[in-house]
């Protein structure tokens, strides 16, 4: 009996102190204050405004150009080997990525494959911003060896070739040169692509090189109005915010768990994120060191230094002869931040899913979430420029909180674009 007792006892005992153990274990986080539920709000998908115009595009919101350039977005026949299309590397499974370290096409392109959704809302394409629009981004890689590997003649053949395309193209943009002249327009012609190539476009009158840059001008503007379609989507941060902004305690207890919580405090917080990836979509467009080693056995990559003079340098830039706008007005190009804090600096990405697009950074060096974590925590040197990231001295905790919380940022849905 007393045996008995002593076991109640024990169990007893023990119980209390499992009680007493839960009870101290995770104190009640404290409720957002209100300057935090501004900052919440300012990064909370609802707060993305409108697009923003694009002047040099007059077809960038016309759903007639959208259709047309979403059939060119999968069309594989703008490329040398009949196989390679925007989407081979812009998946929609993958939102519009490709998993890979370095993007694969005819060849393996220079940097990694970013993500295209939400891409009309930056002033900068690529990684080291060496466009400047949607559309004229669209363009180079059809020319890019490493890539779709053609040369705009041959692109502009496939629309004079199509009677869909071509019929698309007129109702648009209004009548396609006649290519038919192969002397005037050979088969194969573009500037500075190997020897052939550019000695064809040379050989050619200036009337009709200028003919010729306009059709393929228009094909990028084309999928440039397909691409402004493509928008980040909801996720559970949204849904989370939304409560925050409701006070609705319950309701935030269920999105969130503690970890979540603790990882979007410092998020907003002592890790200091949202320094480069604020707004809503994560990002300020801008261009930073932060001190990413080099893709293994290459020379350390000099990002926007090397990128700004090719901006410059693009004849289908905002101030170029082929942008839509009259008045050419292009403060990006005439504000460009210049100077030596851009070597080895490249473009903030969004983080809008960032689950999703491993691996990390403009070469896919770094390949989960939380070496990432790691490498800002550390703040290594620069192996050129200089690094503008500071040591954070996050715990390993810490560190896992934040990748928790980087997983809420996960879209709710997915793409829903077809290949035609």
């Amino acid at each position: 009996m007393r045996s008995t007792s002593l076991r109640t006892i024990g169990v007893l005992v023990v119980a209390g102190a499992v009680v007493a153990w839960l009870q101290i274990r995770e104190p009640a986080p404290p409720p957002w204050t209100e300057s935090e539920v501004a900052v919440l709000r300012s990064l909370w998908l609802e707060s993305l405004p409108a697009l923003p115009a694009d002047r040099s595009n007059k077809v960038a919101d016309d759903p007639r150009a959208a259709a047309f350039g979403q059939q060119l977005f999968f069309d594989p026949r703008m490329s040398a080997n009949g196989q390679i299309a925007c989407s081979t590397c812009h998946q929609p499974v993958r939102r519009f990525s490709d998993g890979l370290a370095k993007g694969q096409a005819i060849g393996t392109s220079k940097r990694n494959t970013p993500s295209i959704a939400g891409s009309a809302y930056s002033p900068w394409l690529y990684w080291d911003g060496r466009r400047d629009s949607q559309w004229s981004q669209a363009l180079a890689p059809l020319e890019d060896p490493n890539e779709h590997g053609s040369n705009r003649m041959q692109v502009i053949r496939v629309i004079s070739s199509d009677e869909s395309y071509r019929g698309q193209y007129v109702s648009l943009f209004g009548p396609l040169t006649d290519l038919a002249d192969v002397a005037r327009f050979p088969i194969a012609a573009a500037p500075g692509l190997g020897d052939e190539w550019d000695a064809a476009w040379q050989a050619m009158a200036e009337p009709d090189r200028v003919a010729v840059n306009t059709v393929f001008s228009n094909i990028g503007k084309a999928i440039a109005a397909f691409e402004r379609t493509i928008l980040p989507v909801s996720s559970r941060f949204d849904d989370y915010v939304a409560a925050v902004i409701d006070a609705d305690t319950e309701r935030q207890q269920l999105l969130f768990n503690d970890a979540e919580v603790r990882g979007l405090r410092l998020f907003i917080g002592e890790a200091n994120c949202t320094q480069c990836h604020n707004g809503p979509l994560l990002t300020n467009n801008e261009f930073h060191n932060t001190g990413v080693l080099s893709f293994s056995g290459e020379v350390p990559d000099k990002g926007r230094v090397g990128g700004l003079p090719e901006v410059f340098a693009d004849p289908f830039n905002c101030l170029g002869d082929y942008s839509d706008d009259p008045e050419r007005h292009c403060p990006e190009l005439e504000f460009a931040r210049t100077g030596a804090e851009l070597v080895g600096a490249f473009r903030t990405p969004s983080l809008r899913n960032v689950e999703g697009t491993a691996p990390f950074m403009h070469k896919g060096q770094i390949a989960t979430l939380g070496l990432v974590l790691e490498h800002y925590n550390e703040a290594p040197d620069a192996m050129i420029g200089h690094n503008e990231a500071k040591p954070l001295g996050l715990g390993k905790r810490e560190i896992r909180d934040l990748a928790s919380f980087l997983g809420t940022l996960t879209p709710r849905e997915q793409a829903q674009f077809d290949s035609m």
